[in-house]
């Protein structure tokens, strides 16, 4: 055996052994997030609990903390003050929908300014927004069910199995993050939980295809080695794919202001552990459910009558 030889398969030990640590690690954090989602819940959003949505123009000298204190010691719950891009304009969101009009505001942001102009104002009912609630759990359920099936059809059931895991793992540590932070979770975030299933999907269909190829190639090879050098075949790739499209996301989560920092987070968050889960649990699953070269042998077609 040649140095060449020896040096890339002490290569890919050393990969095998990142990938069975990651793998391990990554089922922790599965556990664990799924044990605070069921411990803490969500902090359901206006969209699923139904509220008021106003917007108002003020003096552009007035901070936002001034405008939250006064709307929160008057009408005794949390209201959320968010920039509307404009110097002096607000969204205010309230969680109730009691007593909350545009006469009321102008009352209580008076010792503040005489100048309060309600551009306009919206009510989001709790039928609505549970009906919201109920939509947006189906579509996730759609695309899961929708994912599973295209995966069935293009891999043999344990690539599969280990991709369709990957997502499962991604969704959950997103979600377990906002339930643990308790920060809102809305349309918006919902529709981030949804991206990330598309992207990480990718780089677990990508990773799956070369073990496919290695395994056809090389079926004699020792499935820890053909995972291994599949994912070093595209670890360049996905690094980069990954890494350009942080960059894009952390830029809309520095500028993209109060109202897009909880997508950006949640994108952010799963490009992250998506790229860590399709290298780790992708090929660790399918490994431990003894994928091989004949679960995809060519059956020869029986010509006879």
């Amino acid at each position: 055996m040649d140095i060449n030889n020896m040096s890339h398969l002490s290569k890919l030990s050393k990969l095998t052994k990142a990938r069975y640590l990651s793998s391990v690690f990554s089922l922790l954090i599965m556990l664990a997030s799924i044990g605070i989602i069921f411990t803490n819940g969500f902090n359901l959003g206006l969209d699923f609990t139904g509220g008021v949505v106003t917007e108002v123009k003020l003096n552009p000298n007035i901070k936002a903390s001034q405008i939250s204190e006064l709307l929160g010691k008057d009408s005794q719950q949390e209201v959320s003050v968010i920039s509307a891009g404009e110097p002096g304009r607000w969204v205010l969101r309230y969680a109730k929908v009691d007593d909350v009009s545009g006469a009321d505001i102008r009352t209580v942001l008076a010792p503040l300014t005489d100048r309060v102009e309600v551009l306009n104002s919206s009510i989001v009912g709790p039928q609505i927004g549970q009906e919201l609630a109920e939509q947006g759990g189906l579509a996730l359920l759609a695309a899961m069910l929708c994912i599973l099936g295209y995966l069935s059809f293009r891999f043999e059931w344990r690539l599969a199995s280990g991709a369709l895991l990957a997502l499962f793992h991604d969704v959950i540590f997103v979600l377990a993050f906002f339930s643990l932070t308790q920060m809102e979770f809305n349309l918006t975030i919902l529709a981030a939980v949804l991206a990330i299933l598309g992207y990480s999907l990718n780089d677990s269909i990508v990773i799956a295809d070369r073990v496919r190829e290695v395994l056809i190639a090389k079926p004699k090879a020792a499935i820890d080695e053909i995972c291994s050098s599949a994912v070093q075949a595209t670890f360049s790739r996905t690094m980069v794919t990954s890494g350009t499209t942080l960059f894009t996301v952390a830029a809309l989560w520095i500028m993209g202001g109060a109202p897009l920092q909880g997508f950006s987070i949640a994108m952010f968050l799963g490009i992250l552990i998506g790229t860590i889960s399709s290298i780790s649990v992708g090929t660790c699953l399918p490994e431990y459910l003894k994928v091989s070269a004949d679960h995809y042998k060519v059956e020869p077609i029986n010509d006879a009558p």
